[in-house]
């Protein structure tokens, strides 16, 4: 009876299927009972019958032809259920509880091979900045801060509701429905794409600005630096991004290049439990440490990995994944920098105000605290980004800072042949100050291959474990790879993709000749630009990416930095010997 009460209760979680990729409860429940059972109730063919005969189950099934091919294996009283169809592998997943014969799991489509794709509470940021109080509350707080309310209606206000628009989307891929959620992350993403180019054609800033005085924002920044910082170090959690840092910190500082040695499970001797799923791990690596596994974390620049050796030297690292202080410690540093060095580029470009503006904005935008809970690298690439225009009119900054920001997330790369003249384009010399720089920043992070004793050798391993990774990465978060399902109803766009991409790289190209002048507004409209253009083209695109572009959107829409061109009044002059009619 306890058992059919649980299972009753389940069922009855259990939403509606939409497009084969919500999950069957918001957190699947494990079936336990007393003692240990070893003899299944149902047969193999039961279990899969009951399995196919889910909703959601057999909503997605509908998509492939009839008569996928399926098997199943019994653990715990518990079966395991798995469906495969021709190209498409395997579709559909999921446990039936042998006493009671309730599906207790159903995953579909991208969820059956991603386990980010199924809903799971709090997996990203934790559960706090994922709370409604805490997410719509910092939406309010960025709406009643830069909200123009002399112009409600104005164009500034609407880009102020698209960058918080992004929620929705984020809202819909924590219930797990991949496929309606990644479509609504585009529209906003044009539309800031267009603001952006239409800012940087006409030179203009937007009509509108913030109403409140200079202090009231400075201090709203300062009350959220303390919040997002207790936020970050009380209340969230280390993905595996941010665990890889303190990883690629450990080898650097222990004489190694952090690629092709980061722990493995593989054949390694275990050392600690297995976790619910029977994985072991904790393995001891090859430096006789025993460590707990990421085997993909050494896909990112360089830099990612230098980001971490304050905080690890701070802090250590117990060669586990626990709370992982130096991460929490690397994740708050660069999300203040980012804010200061917006604050710095406001101030000399456009006076406190606008500096003011801009700190608010990264402040308060709710995404930039998600990356930040997440513990994830996603905050050093514009953080140092951020500073490189802080120092705009240095030809040789400007190439440093790229080349420091590119060699962390391989995005800001995109923007060097805009940032290769300032204030001016198509002058040689400029030109080849900023390569200089680029080539010195470049130097200064890839120190890392030089600990190897094959520098060619741990070149080409850089190689194999990033760019080529990357390049080759299957993703079902955004609208290019879904043809890997085979599913009908879904469009296979890689045609498409790759033509975009040529686009954008043209166009990136391009931004070394033309425009000519550059005014510090249209250089950031056009860095928002181009990495608004490099996410859409991605096939593994995620919301902790978000704050790549946002500190150029901001200099460019919220807090916009001033533009070169001039409206030019009329003079219209009055003859001195003619005088003004007396008002009666």
């Amino acid at each position: 009876m306890r058992l059919a009460a649980v299972a009753a209760l389940a069922l009855a979680l259990v939403p509606a299927a939409h497009a084969g990729t919500t999950t069957s409860v918001p957190n699947p429940v494990t079936t336990t009972t007393p003692l240990v059972q070893t003899q299944p109730r149902t047969t193999k063919q039961q279990a899969i019958a009951l399995f196919l005969a889910n909703d959601k189950v057999a909503d997605w099934l509908k998509r492939y032809p009839p008569k996928p091919q399926t098997d199943a294996t019994f653990k715990q009283g518990i079966w395991t259920v798995n469906v495969w169809s021709g190209k498409a592998g395997e579709i559909a997943t999921g446990k039936v509880d042998d006493g009671t014969g309730a599906v207790i799991e159903a995953w579909t489509g991208p969820q059956v091979a991603w386990k980010m794709a199924r809903g799971y509470t709090g997996a990203f940021g934790g559960a706090k900045i994922n709370s409604y109080p805490v997410w719509l509350g910092l939406c309010a707080i960025f709406l009643l801060g830069l909200i123009d309310w002399r112009r409600l209606w104005s164009v500034r206000n609407a880009d102020l509701i698209a960058l918080l628009s992004f929620s929705v989307s984020l809202w819909l891929f924590n219930r797990g429905d991949i496929f309606t959620a990644m479509p609504l992350v585009y529209p906003p993403l044009l539309w800031l794409l267009l603001r952006c180019v239409w800012i940087a054609r006409t030179d203009r800033p937007s009509r509108g600005a913030a109403v409140w005085p200079v202090w009231v924002l400075a201090a709203a920044c300062v009350f959220l630096a303390g919040f997002k910082v207790g936020l970050n170090w009380r209340a969230s959690n280390v993905i595996d991004v941010g665990y890889s840092g303190v990883i690629g910190a450990n080898r650097i500082m222990n004489g190694q290049s952090p690629y092709g040695h980061f722990p493995v499970e593989g054949s390694r001797p275990p050392c600690g439990p297995a976790d619910s799923e029977g994985e072991i791990r904790d393995r001891i690596q090859t430096n006789g440490i025993c460590e707990n596994a990421n085997p993909l974390g050494d896909t990112y620049g360089p830099m990612s990995y230098i980001a971490y050796i304050p905080g690890y030297e701070i802090f250590g690292w117990s060669h586990k994944w626990d709370f992982l202080p130096a991460v929490h410690f690397t994740s708050i540093l660069f999300d203040l920098l980012a804010m200061v060095g917006l604050a710095v580029v406001g101030r000399r470009f456009g006076g406190p105000r606008l500096g003011a503006t801009a700190a608010f904005a990264w402040a308060a935008w709710p995404f930039t605290q998600y990356a930040s809970s997440s513990n994830t690298n996603d905050a050093i690439a514009p953080a140092l980004l951020v500073w490189g225009f802080a120092f705009l009119t240095s030809d040789a900054g400007r190439g440093i800072f790229v080349a420091l920001s590119g060699w962390t997330k391989f995005a800001s790369l995109i923007v060097l042949p805009l940032w290769s003249g300032y204030p001016e384009a198509r002058r040689p010399k400029t030109i080849a100050r900023t390569l200089l720089g680029f080539a010195l920043g470049t130097a200064a992070v890839f120190f890392v291959l030089f600990l190897e004793p094959s520098p060619l050798h741990a070149a080409r391993v850089f190689y194999d474990r990033t760019v080529s990774f990357q390049i080759g990465r299957a993703s079902p978060f955004s609208l290019w790879d879904w043809g890997q399902y085979h599913a009908k109803g879904l469009p296979d766009l890689h045609l498409v993709q790759r033509a975009l991409q040529v686009l954008l790289v043209v166009g990136a190209l391009a931004l070394a000749w033309f425009p000519r002048f550059r005014s510090p507004l249209r250089m950031a409209a056009l860095t928002g630009a181009v990495l608004i253009g490099f996410e859409m083209v991605l096939t593994h695109w995620f919301y902790l990416y978000l704050p790549w572009f946002f500190p150029f959107v901001a200099l460019a829409l919220v807090a916009p930095l001033p533009g070169r061109a001039v409206v030019e009044q009329p003079v219209v002059e009055q003859p001195v010997d003619e005088q003004p009619a007396l008002e009666v």
